[in-house]
């Protein structure tokens, strides 16, 4: 079958695992029966590679919704590597398509339309990055939503940083309006999250040279304020068996 004569042969498992991958957006088009499925990359890195990624993604769903699947990978930040140019997967049997939009060859009147894109153009085509920045500034003064221009700001500080220094931001975009933003306090929880789940970790292999798995597993699931309480409550905690109690109490509440 091959026309060559393999030195060495192995047999492999019939049976095939997936394993879970998530996409960023896949949206169902009704009146068309296709899915959108778009995935924004800020970096062309990525394992596996970005064409790759794209055939798994639409093999999946397809064999999933059992319909036409658009994808589109939409870079972020300005780059001249190759990826970013490309629309494909090749190899020697299998050849699959799909878009590739770079944010910064796009025109901002795309986006300056439209609340809900305005993070968006802080990163499309400009000669004046900081004028294109105070075009969005104002945009995002006109939401007279106060929930969404919050969140809206909140967004494009994110984005915004992808291009301009956090200073630069700060000039053009109010900071208590950005922090009131449940995106912003998000982002702050989770960092917060991940500085408490750090030093519990330390604690515990401070105070306990080894734990079972299953018991940083419970600890990794706790929330931020359970972690918190955890840290204090680590310096009366002497046995293992006090710590699984600990960690009953708290889940049971």
């Amino acid at each position: 079958m091959l026309g060559v004569e393999p030195q060495d042969i192995e047999v492999l498992k019939t049976e095939l695992t997936l394993e879970p991958i998530r996409a960023d957006s896949v949206i169902f088009l009704q009146t068309a029966n296709e899915i959108l499925h778009i995935e924004f990359q800020t970096l062309p890195q990525s394992t596996p590679a970005i064409p790759f990624r794209m055939l798994d993604y639409s093999v999946r769903l397809k064999r999933q919704y059992k319909c036409d699947v658009i994808q589109v990978v939409i870079f972020l930040q300005e780059t001249t590597n190759e990826v970013v140019f490309t629309e494909e997967y090749r190899d020697n049997t299998t050849t699959h398509h799909y878009r590739a939009v770079r944010i910064w060859e796009q025109q901002p009147a795309l986006f300056l339309n439209n609340p809900a894109l305005l993070p968006l153009a802080t990163l499309a085509r400009t000669d004046s990055p900081q004028s294109l920045l105070g075009q969005v500034a104002e945009q995002i003064a006109t939401i007279s939503d106060r929930e969404e221009r919050q969140n809206i700001a909140g967004c494009t500080e994110i984005l915004a940083g992808l291009r301009f220094q956090k200073d630069i931001i700060r000039q053009f975009l109010r900071e208590d309006i950005m922090q009131e933003s449940v995106i912003y306090q998000d982002i702050l929880q989770q960092g917060r999250k991940q500085e408490a789940l750090k030093m519990s970790i330390s604690l515990l292999n401070y105070r306990f040279s080894e734990l079972d798995s299953s018991i940083i597993a419970r600890v990794q699931v706790l929330s931020v304020e359970k972690l918190e309480a955890l840290i204090k409550a680590l310096f009366n905690i002497s046995e293992v068996s006090d710590l699984v109690a600990w960690l009953d109490e708290e889940e049971s509440n």
